[in-house]
């Protein structure tokens, strides 16, 4: 069956529900997993602005996204060690989550993802659209949905 899953995460609380399910998934199935947060770093909403932009601000703005990022991983890392699932971490720096996910499912070789959605539908999926409908549809590697 499944040997190595993918849990995406962007901190959440949605996104840690469908991790949580994957690390159980994990157990049940003595798979290792690995957890991936793609880290947006700063766009270019940030620099829409009159004037320029201190080099203070720009660095403190990329330490405090650094640092969520550590603080999500380790989030996940502490939830696998309760129970007791190998779990490595990877911080990407990528404003486009799902070709982020995608990349490193097939560079780990991970043959499962598993992430959360909110099951929208309607207009409203059409409009916003989501990570996890692109990883689902772009995806070489299966993914499992947990729907919230």
């Amino acid at each position: 069956m499944y040997k190595h899953i993918l849990l995406p995460t962007d901190g959440s609380t949605l996104a840690m529900r469908g991790v949580k399910a994957g690390l159980a998934l994990a157990k049940t199935l003595n798979a290792k997993v690995t957890t991936i947060h793609a880290n947006p770093g700063i766009g270019v909403e940030f620099f829409q602005t009159d004037g320029a932009i201190p080099e203070e601000v720009i660095n403190a703005e990329t330490a405090r996204l650094k640092e969520a990022e550590r603080d999500y991983l380790a989030k996940v890392r502490a939830e696998a060690d309760k129970l007791g699932v190998a779990c490595d971490t990877v911080g990407i720096s990528n404003r486009i989550a799902d070709e982020a996910i995608i990349a490193t499912a097939k560079k780990r070789r991970c043959d499962l993802v598993v992430m959360a959605s909110h099951g929208r539908t309607g207009i409203t999926a059409v409009l916003l659209g989501s990570v996890a409908t692109r990883v689902l549809t772009h995806s070489k590697v299966p993914v499992l949905i947990w729907r919230v």
